[in-house]
């Protein structure tokens, strides 16, 4: 088998040289590919081969079937077709993230309207007369968390602290000091500057804001870093060619047919010499996007527990009701409080208005999406960072692959050197990158790309965010930190401690789990929503609704609710 290859490739290396000494009588093969790749009008092109003296890079001292003008419609081609097959081996990789990205977007917009329809449902069905005026301030809140996932500069901090304190007159007005009520502007106004200083809400605000802050930037930032990888593909994808990378195009790819040598393809190492000079800007990328692959990764793989926009966003509502059950068993102390510094309010008949949010068509499709979703997103970030880990090499490697793949000649037949058919290509093969050019036979390359050079600090800092080290306007992300002495994962591992919402029993850990049954409240009640307090030795406690409260106090509490209601009936 070896002998027969050496002889096959012994009579095409001397047909090939016998058409490039000279023996070229017609340019009709030269013909038929210029029409086949519809280069440009066929009138000019000669009949037969004629002296090239003209030709400024397809220069040769024997007969050519090139003219000045197919040169530069040659060189025109080489761009294009170099342009082409970098989209082609970029178009799967573009694919994944783009498709990912667009996935993960409605992923998010998904959670936050189901979120807010947990929120929703739980005043609907647990604090209806108090339903409509609390649905403004829980409709802005979740715009603000949209909105800030998807990059507008605004606190998450500031938002949460927004919704309590706006959330605060609603339920002072309607728990705390029901009745005949119809409570002022100014009164309200009142009522919502005084929320940080009686704090109705116990520790429920600063623990929803550590949570919205630990989820909601991870989230933001990855998402932020996907639409960047699809912009450093697209500028890749049409880098400008210097007029020396151009030229050498030009004779690697087309002038062979200059002399008739339709098919013969360039050596692997005149074809590597090529490409990475004319690629060695887009191999100083490879450095950074292995960077930005191997952060994405990492910031995936700790976005979990209180990190993990998931769980934080649907557990929000029973946050919501710990705040109310808090605020309702201080009630009177914080009538007093209020007395002391609004003083006391006017109070006029007024009819509650009833709920106005429909439950089962605001639920319809969000439940298939929920149960065909449960748990999927961390499985879905954890798929696409399988995918895309093996790009991580994909500039630093992409000369070569277009050489093996497309451009080059297979080992052992004859191939184009620049000048002539040979058996093998002779000269020193440079490595990739800038500084390997220095010593190129075939391209020169003067420095780097201002372009490239953009994109690379687009990536350093695209990096810094996601390993969590640049965040100057907003909370702060520790995920790189180890603290007292622990390990990341034990700091990142989403166990819940006090200020996340969760207390222990003293019998050991205690962690938080969500499970949620059929993902939407009960019409009447919201046992459908479980928290399972789960201690080290294996015992579960079922605290459904309680968060930070204790079960007698919530007993207590819906008591209380009871007679009050028993009473209105009366």
């Amino acid at each position: 088998m070896g002998a027969k290859s050496l002889c096959l490739g012994a009579l095409v290396l001397l047909l090939l040289r016998a058409a490039a000494a000279g023996e070229l009588r017609s340019c009709e093969d030269a013909r038929k590919v210029f029409r086949l790749r519809q280069l440009g009008p066929l009138r000019g092109f000669p009949q037969t081969p004629r002296a090239g003296v003209d030709l400024q890079v397809c220069s040769s001292k024997n007969p050519t079937c090139c003219t000045k003008k197919m040169e530069e419609r040659y060189q025109a081609a080489a761009k294009q077709d170099i342009q082409q097959v970098l989209q082609t081996s970029s178009a799967m990789l573009k694919f994944l993230i783009s498709r990912n990205a667009a996935a993960f977007q409605e992923t998010f917009e998904m959670l936050i309207k189901l979120a807010e329809n947990y929120t929703s449902t739980l005043f609907c069905n647990t604090h209806r007369n108090m339903a409509v005026e609390a649905a403004t301030h829980v409709q802005e809140f979740f715009t603000d968390i949209g909105l800030f996932i998807f990059g507008t500069d605004i606190s998450t901090e500031d938002f949460v602290n927004r919704f309590f304190d706006t959330l605060f007159p609603v339920v002072y007005s309607h728990m705390i000091n029901p009745g005949l009520r119809d409570v002022s502007l100014e009164y309200a106004e009142c009522l919502r500057m005084a929320t940080r200083d009686i704090r109705p809400f116990g520790n429920v605000p600063k623990i929803v804001a550590r949570q919205m802050g630990r989820s909601l930037l991870p989230s933001r930032t990855f998402l932020q870093a996907l639409n960047l990888g699809i912009e450093v593909i697209n500028t890749t994808d049409h880098l400008h060619f210097s007029k020396d990378c151009s030229r050498a195009l030009l004779r690697m790819q087309y002038c062979p047919h200059c002399q008739g040598l339709t098919l013969s393809k360039p050596c692997m190492g005149y074809c590597l010499n090529v490409v990475r000079g004319c690629l060695a800007n887009m191999a100083e990328v490879d450095l950074h996007w292995q960077g930005y692959i191997q952060s994405l990764e990492e910031l995936s793989s700790a976005m979990h527990g209180t990190y993990d926009i998931e769980h934080v966003l649907l557990n929000f509502h029973s946050l919501v009701n710990d705040a109310l059950v808090q605020a309702h068993i201080n009630g009177p102390e914080l009538s007093e409080q209020v007395n002391k510094i609004c003083g006391p309010p006017v109070r006029k008949p007024t009819q509650s208005p009833g709920c106005s949010f429909d439950q089962n068509k605001d639920n319809q499709g969000l439940k298939m999406f929920s149960r065909d979703s449960e748990e999927t997103l961390a499985n879905r970030r954890k798929e696409f960072i399988g995918h895309l880990r093996l790009y991580r090499a994909f500039y630093g490697g992409l000369a070569d692959q277009l050489c093996a793949n497309e451009l080059a000649a297979a080992d052992g037949l004859p191939c184009w050197n620049g000048e002539d058919v040979v058996r093998s290509y002779t000269h020193r093969v440079v490595g990739s990158g800038i500084k390997a050019q220095s010593g190129n036979p075939e391209v020169k390359v003067k420095g780097t790309d201002p372009v490239i050079s953009q994109i690379i600090d687009k990536l350093k800092h695209i990096i810094q965010l996601l390993q969590g080290k640049s965040f100057p306007k907003y909370d702060k992300w520790d995920l790189q930190q180890t603290g007292s002495g622990g390990s990341v994962d034990e700091q990142i591992s989403g166990d819940c401690d006090d200020e996340d919402g969760c207390e222990g029993s003293g019998s050991g850990e205690v962690k938080r789990v969500l499970k949620i049954t059929d993902w939407m409240p009960d019409k009447t009640n919201l046992s459908d929503v479980k928290q399972i307090h789960q201690a080290s030795d294996g015992s579960t406690l079922d605290t459904t609704g309680a968060g930070c409260i204790t079960m007698a106090d919530y007993m207590t509490f819906m008591l209380i609710s009871l007679v009050t209601l028993f009473l209105s009936l009366w």
